[in-house]
């Protein structure tokens, strides 16, 4: 049998497949008739197991489960900008029986669906971009990088004056994914509104300057200013790494405006 409602304490610790969560047992039952709700008020037949910690586990996708918790938390569903996954969002509703949850799910649906409809048609098949210059819209972007300067075991043998090791992208987030597309990587700067804000997070998924530059050329872009700093680190080097490439080092930023 389950344990009585009167049984669980005040804060709960739950192991949701394999990621853990802390929440008030008054969350986990405020929808009475919900899964949750009849696992933790004690009218659920199922037994609750506990794992090796003492947390009780419920064996689903302990990802998504943050976003039921929200909702329980909150009464209205509330996802990142880049959700992806509201299909399996969805089964999990459905799983947890939270018909509202799963019915906010479905309404968002459609949106996903109606994005392909608002991209207009390109006018004939000799358009070199399905994005003329009149529709494009002023903006900037700023590159940004660090990197050292690798003079290999030779001395000055296989100089390579430009070892990166990230490519910093600031700007509007909309003109950021139209000009870097699927290069473009976000997860430093999750959860963060509509697409009309700015960020300064974002970073892309190659160190290819030239790659970036050229990206930026295609989308209209020109260069109208840039900056850069080399230093002479005489701090502790880390384990493993190259002396003379972690003494010196440089940092650069690159402005582009297209108008």
């Amino acid at each position: 049998m389950s344990e009585k409602g009167s049984d669980f304490p005040e804060l709960v610790e739950l192991n949701v497949g394999g990621v853990f969560y802390t929440t008030y047992l008054s969350t986990l039952t405020k929808e009475k008739d919900s899964l949750l709700g009849q696992m933790f008020n004690g009218s659920s037949k199922t037994k609750i197991v506990k794992d090796s910690k003492g947390k009780y586990f419920i064996d689903r996708d302990g990802v998504l489960f943050r976003y039921v918790l929200d909702y329980l938390r909150n009464q209205k569903l509330t996802l990142p900008e880049n959700f992806h996954e509201k299909e399996r969002l969805k089964q999990e509703a459905e799983y947890y029986q939270l018909p509202s949850l799963a019915k906010s799910i479905t309404i968002s649906l459609p949106k996903l669906a109606s994005i392909s409809n608002r991209i207009p048609p390109i006018a004939n098949s000799n358009s070199l971009s399905p994005i003329s210059g009149e529709s494009r819209v002023p903006a900037y972007i700023t590159l940004g990088y660090r990197g050292t300067f690798a003079f290999g075991r030779d001395g000055l043998a296989d100089v390579k004056f430009r070892k990166l090791s990230r490519i910093i992208v600031c700007g509007k987030v909309s003109v950021c994914r139209e000009v870097f597309k699927d290069t473009l990587n976000e997860s430093r700067d999750p959860d963060r509104g509509v697409q009309d804000r700015y960020t300064a997070r974002f970073f892309l998924k190659h160190t290819y300057l030239e790659q970036a530059l050229d990206q930026l050329a295609e989308e209209g872009f020109k260069l109208v200013g840039c900056c850069g700093s080399g230093t002479n680190n005489v701090g502790e080097v880390k384990a493993g790494m190259d002396t003379e490439e972690a003494r010196w080092q440089h940092y650069n930023e690159f402005i582009f405006e297209r108008y």
